[in-house]
């Protein structure tokens, strides 16, 4: 009997031991089925090859006559580059910061020694439409910078937010000056 015993012993050792195998292997199935789910999930969240193409935009700032803006396009959203007068310059310096419903000077909003440059996105705050002001003839609104015609947000001169239900200024964008006549957006 003692043979029998070894026989059924080594039979229920078999049998653990292909049943560990068949549980590690089911998990491990598993798993890569569910990495090969997840890759394509988490890689259609990166940015398309148009938005990467897009990923800077450089501005020549010699053909913007003091007092003029332009719209560029900057990842697929407007972007507004205005030369500042001297007026206007001293109109947004005359403002309270603190006043504001979002304080920012404009030496907050521009470069270093760049007072007379402003770059912004040109999407209002308030429900992304485009405002106006930066085209030649266009409404800039009370406050001579910018108007949103959809809801009647008005922009001062440092596009900063002064009527309207507009909550924050326009963006500024990140940027660098490449030269005295160029930047660089993003």
């Amino acid at each position: 009997m003692a043979s029998d015993e070894q026989v059924i012993d080594g039979a229920e050792g078999d049998g653990v031991r292909r049943r560990d195998f068949i549980n590690i292997a089911a998990v491990s199935f598993a798993g890569v089925g569910a990495v090969a789910v997840a890759l394509p999930l988490i890689n259609q969240m990166n940015p398309s090859a148009d938005v990467l193409a897009q990923a800077t935009t450089e501005v020549d700032l010699s053909a913007i006559q003091e007092g003029q803006s332009i719209k560029t396009v900057f990842r697929s959203q407007p972007l507004f580059v205005r030369h500042l007068t001297a007026k206007e310059i001293q109109e947004a310096d005359a403002v309270d910061a603190a006043s504001l419903r979002d304080p920012q000077t404009l030496e907050e909003r521009t470069v270093d020694g760049k007072k007379q440059w402003l770059v912004t996105m040109g999407v209002c705050t308030h429900l992304g439409c485009v405002p106006l002001g930066a085209g030649e003839g266009e409404n800039k609104g009370e406050f001579g910078g910018y108007f949103c015609p959809c809801h009647g947000s008005s922009y001062d001169t440092a596009a900063r937010i002064r009527k309207g239900p507009a909550p924050k200024n326009l963006e500024v964008p990140a940027y660098s000056y490449t030269s005295d006549t160029a930047i660089l957006v993003g």
